[in-house]
């Protein structure tokens, strides 16, 4: 018979999401699945559109990462009225820097202090009313502050560009609407109600040391949490540095091995594909040479660091030295380690946006560039969670004729999946039920992503998680539902 228990939500996911568990005859586990059941529909409902409105309506996916979703668009558009990444104006490139590094260390901040240090603070089992901020805060109130204010930080830096810390809008076709103001910046090197960017670069250098220390202490059951191999993907340089605005794609496989040799971002359709499932919404992106079995890729921070060489800012690359030097230049499969790349990338951001607070370029007055019109364009950057893609098609008059989105949580699709049948094999098969603790685990792994649901499946929603399982004759036999 089955059995049904409601628990209260305390998810920390954006979006919708399911996990089933399939058990074999003898009631050990033969599969599990993240289902997401959202509906795909925004790249639809954008044609017909003309394309100067792209990079407005975009951001309406998602209020977390609505950032990158107006810059991947706006690279997008440069190249349908004929501007490469390197005809913008300095000023133009700078700014949308600037403004994608605000939009990263704000987004970093709010994941790891408001949504993952419950998880490591407060231990895999602890109390569902102690995983949250609030007792984050009560128990440790200055890294509660903060990440409070280092979030606050990058969301000022989006406002002075933009006009608004959420939808705001800076680029349009060919560049940017308006030019930096000396107040503006100075606003952000100063001491004032927000801490100066000095603060945060030595701020989170402190958080760089502080994941440091808890890794030490807790390595055991960081290394090998929801560890498994997998093909990493990401954009750098020309000389392989980590790349977040524009680069070219690298990917490696399990043991390093390249797998894309940084390829123009604009021939991406040429060497990635998706494929789909019956029992999810989300697509399955791989790389086409490598086929759907092994061409599965991990993107985001983690993924980031494991193919980059090098970063271009001092401080950011000692901590990525030793980032690498933990598996000694292997390839990184420990998915809680995530959380040690992405405090890496704050770091990255907080140097980078002191680099163009000083630069005199900011405060220039060419903003646009024109091109001749062509009628298709691709944008490519890393947003916070990982690699996303923008690809729009136009007709004479302008209008949108087709839009492809492959968002960053769609890349990490194989991967949460694998992560939660990695919990289910290793905790439920232990278990023999699904317990609170259990189905936190589930969360933790698929957290450990950042995934953004709603962007993935380009739809509006919550995620209350639902864990079923069923016998070998797919019988509903114990299900738990969050929300």
């Amino acid at each position: 018979m089955s059995q049904k228990i409601t628990i209260d939500p305390v998810t920390r996911v954006e979006g919708h999401g399911r996990v089933t568990v399939h058990l074999d005859d003898e009631g050990k586990v033969n599969n599990a699945y993240f289902h997401i059941v959202e509906f795909r529909g925004f790249e639809r409902f954008i044609q017909g559109h003309p394309y100067w409105e792209a990079p407005l309506l975009v951001q309406r996916l998602c209020g977390i990462c609505p950032v990158s979703h107006h810059l991947a668009a706006a690279k997008a558009i440069d190249q349908i009225v004929g501007i490469d990444p390197e005809d913008l104006s300095p000023t133009a490139t700078k700014l949308r820097r600037l403004l994608h590094y605000g939009q990263v260390f704000q987004s970093h901040a709010l994941h790891f202090f408001y949504l993952a240090s419950p998880d490591l603070l407060f231990g895999l089992d602890a109390p569902r009313e102690k995983r949250n901020v609030v007792a984050v805060a009560i128990e440790n109130k200055e890294l509660a502050k903060k990440g409070i204010l280092m979030r606050k930080f990058g969301q000022e830096v989006i406002k002075t560009i933009t006009g608004k810390k959420i939808h705001g809008v800076a680029a349009v076709p060919g560049g940017v609407h308006k030019t930096f103001f000396p107040e503006e910046r100075d606003y952000l090197l100063q001491e004032n109600d927000t801490p100066s960017i000095d603060t945060m670069i030595k701020w989170s250098q402190e958080i760089v040391d502080f994941i440091k220390d808890y890794h030490h202490k807790n390595h055991q059951w960081l290394d090998t949490f929801a560890n498994y191999p997998s093909g990493h993907l990401g954009l750098v340089s020309g000389d392989g540095a980590l790349e977040l605005y524009d680069g070219y794609l690298r990917a490696i496989d399990g043991e390093g091995k390249l797998t894309l040799n940084d390829i123009p971002d604009t021939a991406y359709l040429k060497y990635l594909t998706e494929g789909v499932e019956k029992w999810s919404y989300m697509k399955f992106p791989y790389i086409k040479h490598l086929g759907r079995k092994n061409g599965w890729n991990r993107v985001g921070p983690l993924a980031r660091l494991n193919v980059c060489d090098h970063i271009t800012t001092p401080l950011a690359n000692k901590e990525l030295q030793e980032f690498k030097s933990y598996y000694n230049g292997r390839p990184n499969h420990s998915t809680m380690h995530s959380h040690w790349a992405r405090l890496i990338e704050m770091l990255y951001c907080a140097e980078e946006i002191k680099t163009l607070l000083q630069d005199e370029a900011i405060l220039g007055e060419d903003l646009l560039r024109e091109g001749h019109r062509r009628p298709e364009g691709i944008g490519i950057i890393e947003a916070p969670r990982g690699t996303l893609i923008h690809h729009y098609k136009v007709d004479d008059k302008g209008m949108i004729t087709k839009c492809n989105l492959i968002v960053s949580t769609t890349h990490n699709n194989e991967a949460m999946n694998r992560a939660v049948r990695w919990v289910a094999n290793n905790v439920l098969s232990e278990q023999k039920e699904i317990t609170d603790g259990m189905l936190n685990q589930v969360e933790v792994a698929i957290r450990a992503f950042d995934p953004c649901l709603s962007c993935a499946t380009h739809a509006l929603g919550k995620m209350p998680l639902q864990v079923s399982v069923f016998d070998n004759d797919d019988n509903l036999v114990m299900e738990r539902i969050k929300g």
